[in-house]
């Protein structure tokens, strides 16, 4: 006996009859954890598949149209337009949130749409890959973040080490033959602001997020996470529209349907921000299962 089966008041002799399993046919199903397996493999497919769209139909956006804040705030909006609707059709659960919780995501939201107009603004003034390459540095940011803002969080010195090859890989692509090092300032700027404010954003929302799953009667799994943090991105967006863009935005939105047409203009900003979403909702479902190291 282990001490806690059988109980002490009953007698010391006793039979335990244990279910077999069972047996499985040649042609039986994989078994569970295959099958998990096989999820993960296909929330990664979806995730890159989204994201390389995203890409292409951001940067035909941004070519149209010269009000980059607008169009990253548009695809925002897109995205929560998707979420009403997976919520009034009743095929995802609506989150069950307090004022003291959405109050709590607020900053989290703030460093999401920072994050994400930095990318924006990075691929419209320069080459995709440049962009790209620069958000490659993200880890380095996310180590810093980690350490300067308390609680520091401390990796193993091998982590650290691996971060020298992705800095290294940075600095060789932005090196052209005969040039010598080539940066597109701007997208640079851009595109590190992105990778600060993602940083910040995975620091201080972990504990919130956390806090918010481990609470059933909130409805808030993965999915519905990124849908309530992409609301309050769009929130914290459009002070930046109103402040940046605003008074030319009438004349840059009609040049832009002028020169490239309407259907054009309006189908590049609604499939890149659709894009954007789903490839997120899928990073995120994929992260909640492996954790964001991996």
């Amino acid at each position: 006996s282990n001490g806690s089966y059988p109980p002490t008041t009953t007698p010391s002799f006793y039979v335990i009859i244990e279910p077999q399993p069972p047996i499985m046919s040649k042609d039986a199903k994989p078994k569970e954890a295959a099958a998990s397996n096989a999820k993960l493999a296909l929330l990664v497919v979806g995730w890159y598949a989204g994201n390389t769209l995203y890409n292409v139909y951001n940067k035909k956006a941004t070519n149209m149209i010269h009000a980059h804040w607008f169009v990253a705030t548009a695809q925002l909006v897109v995205g929560m337009i998707w979420s009403i609707v997976m919520w009034a059709t009743g095929l995802r659960k609506m989150p069950n949130l307090t004022a003291g919780d959405i109050a709590a995501c607020i900053p989290i939201g703030l460093f999401a749409s920072l994050a994400h107009s930095g990318s924006v603004l990075a691929s419209a003034v320069g080459a995709v890959s440049f962009a790209q390459i620069v958000k490659a540095c993200e880890p380095v940011f996310a180590a810093v973040v980690g350490l300067l803002i308390p609680p520091a969080d401390v990796k193993p010195i091998l982590a650290y080490a691996m971060l020298i090859p992705i800095v290294g890989g940075v600095g060789l692509a932005c090196i052209k033959e005969g040039k010598g090092v080539d940066i597109n300032v701007q997208a640079f700027l851009f595109a590190s602001m992105a990778n600060a404010a993602a940083a910040l954003k995975g620091k201080l929302g972990s504990s919130v997020t956390k806090s918010l799953k481990s609470d059933s009667a909130k409805n808030m799994d993965a999915a519905n996470v990124y849908a309530v943090m992409n609301i309050i991105s769009i929130a914290c967006s459009i002070p930046f529209v109103v402040v940046q863009e605003l008074p030319t935005l009438g004349k840059e939105w009609n040049h832009a349907v002028e020169v490239h047409g309407l259907n054009g203009l309006l189908t590049n900003i609604i499939v890149s921000g659709f894009m954007f979403y789903i490839y997120n909702e899928f990073a995120f479902a994929f992260t909640s299962h492996v954790g964001a190291v991996t």
